[in-house]
């Protein structure tokens, strides 16, 4: 059994983001679960320095290692403490062990979910010195662009916000950019603050959104997508199991420097991470889109596929098949499969079997409700059904589904 665990977790508190909250709420549930004190500091290697007299201050440490913090490399090694890196974008994270969100998966999710409402037009803004940006916007092009679809892309530029000087150009860039685009059109922003700042933008035009630009931002940050008009589509990425994976990272480092210490030769390399492996990299997908007004929209630049997609989404939950939505548009079977493949490039019961698959993904991830009650609301006839159905679209089970991407779900 190991010792009591002193965590120093380094995480910018001072920003109050969510990526930085959740991250130590993660960190923080693990450390409960198996016993461990956890103690908020910014200022780690000074702390290390200061103990090096008095005995080591921490078993292990948790941090996002920015340019500023890169010096914490250094002091853990010189302390023998294994430490976690949680940031993706940092000079150091090819040289530690870490802990990041998938973020090509995280702009194909975009892609995906604005590519069902129907659009056939897409951009995509960045700030392409991120590498976690980059990412994101190159799987978004790219899963568009393989769909046949047009893609623009925009790079803002690091920092484009930061001066009054630089804001106001930004803006005009914007613009620019915008009178390019042939609407209606999906955007792609990779937060949400940026995402509020192009929905500014589309109104100063006299744009609609979504009915002309369909936007969908990233973080799911609460005050950000909830409060304002319209509501803000986002994708939740989960930062809580960033902290908690990480948390089972540093546990499963520090058993290994408890092991060599009891015996092994050790060298400085390897105590951070074993001589002969590269430091391990957990890669976590996104949980999912979480849908509100700014994508609440069907543009497939056809009535009738629009009003069906629309019908389909609010009659889910009811057993219903192909002829039924034919009869609420008052058109054939015959006519809505061929405007349907013509416009979306899919018949009608895979649009219906695809939408039920997302609502089953939304339950899983967002809830802690049964296979039998998810089954119902996404409109599949058992728990069974589901499971077939969705191990078929998705390669694996609607079990696994939700273990890969909940710490804790909600009710």
């Amino acid at each position: 059994m190991a010792a009591h665990r002193r965590i120093g977790v380094s995480l910018e508190y001072f920003l109050l983001y969510k990526q930085h909250s959740e991250t130590f709420a993660g960190v923080h549930r693990y450390a409960d679960e198996h016993g461990w004190s956890t103690v908020m500091d910014d200022w780690v290697d000074a702390t290390l320095a200061r103990s090096r007299r008095t005995g080591t201050a921490y078993d292990g440490v948790i941090a996002r290692v920015g340019p500023e913090q890169v010096r914490l490399v250094e002091a853990t090694a010189r302390a023998g403490v294994p430490m976690v890196n949680v940031r993706f974008d940092s000079p150091a994270r090819e040289r530690l062990p870490g802990v990041f969100l998938d973020y090509g998966q995280i702009g194909t999710m975009r892609a995906e979910h604005l590519m069902s409402r129907g659009l056939q037009h897409f951009a995509c803004v960045s700030v392409e010195k991120s590498h976690a940006q980059h990412l994101q916007a190159s799987a978004f092009a790219s899963t568009i662009a393989a769909a046949g679809h047009s893609i623009t892309r925009l790079d803002l530029g690091q920092d484009w916000e930061r001066t009054v000087t630089r804001y106001e150009a930004s803006h005009e860039r914007l613009h620019r950019w915008m009178d390019r685009w042939p609407l209606p059109i999906g955007l792609a922003c990779p937060t949400d603050l940026l995402a509020r700042t192009l929905i500014q933008v589309a109104d100063e035009r006299g744009w609609r959104v979504p009915e002309d630009v369909a936007i969908v931002g990233g973080l799911n940050q609460s005050l950000l997508c909830e409060a304002p008009k319209p509501t803000l589509s986002s994708v939740e990425v989960g930062f809580e199991r960033v902290g908690y994976e990480a948390a089972r990272l540093l546990d499963s480092l520090m058993s290994s420097a408890d092991r060599r210490r009891d015996g092994r030769k050790r060298n400085r390399r390897s105590k951070l991470v074993p001589a002969e492996d590269q430091p391990t990299h957990v890669i976590l997908p996104p949980v999912g889109i979480v849908v509100r007004e700014s994508t609440d929209f069907f543009a497939s630049g056809d009535d009738v596929v629009s009003q069906a997609q629309a019908f389909i989404a609010s009659q889910l939950h009811n057993p219903i098949a192909v002829g039924d939505v034919a009869k609420k548009l008052c058109v054939s079977e015959r006519t809505l499969q061929y405007r349907f493949t013509a416009v979306l490039k899919r018949p009608v019961a895979q649009e219906i079997r695809r939408v039920r698959i997302e609502r089953a993904k939304r339950e899983l991830t967002n809830t802690k409700r049964s296979m039998q009650e998810i089954a119902r609301l996404a409109g599949f006839v058992s728990n069974v059904r589901l499971c077939e159905v969705f191990k078929r679209e998705m390669g694996v089970s609607p079990g696994e589904y939700r273990k890969q991407r909940l710490t804790r779900p909600k009710r």
